[in-house]
């Protein structure tokens, strides 16, 4: 899973704070939010559980979808991690 553009969200914990983001390298932008190397909003609020992602063919795709879950409201995105991960569990092991 090294090169795949994808979008993903990060959360401070179940219900917390969320992040949203696209990445071409999603194992290597989770573990520079984890380690603290991308500053900003996640590092500021300690945002950086894995909690959803999906793939996306081209980057151009992974940005417009982005985009449109950027401007989503809070309960639809909540829905949308409850659908794909309703523990809430760090997915970062799992995309190695």
């Amino acid at each position: 899973m090294n090169r795949q553009p994808c979008i993903y969200i990060l959360s401070s914990k179940r219900n917390g704070t969320l992040y949203t983001g696209a990445t071409s390298n999603l194992v290597q932008r989770i573990w520079q939010h984890k380690n603290g190397f991308i500053d900003g909003f996640t590092k500021k609020y300690t945002v950086k559980n894995l909690v959803w992602y999906e793939m996306h063919s081209t980057m151009e795709n992974a940005i417009s979808r982005e985009k449109a879950i950027k401007n989503w409201k809070r309960i639809w995105k909540l829905n949308l991690i409850e659908q794909f991960n309703p523990h809430w569990r760090d997915l970062y092991s799992e995309i190695f």
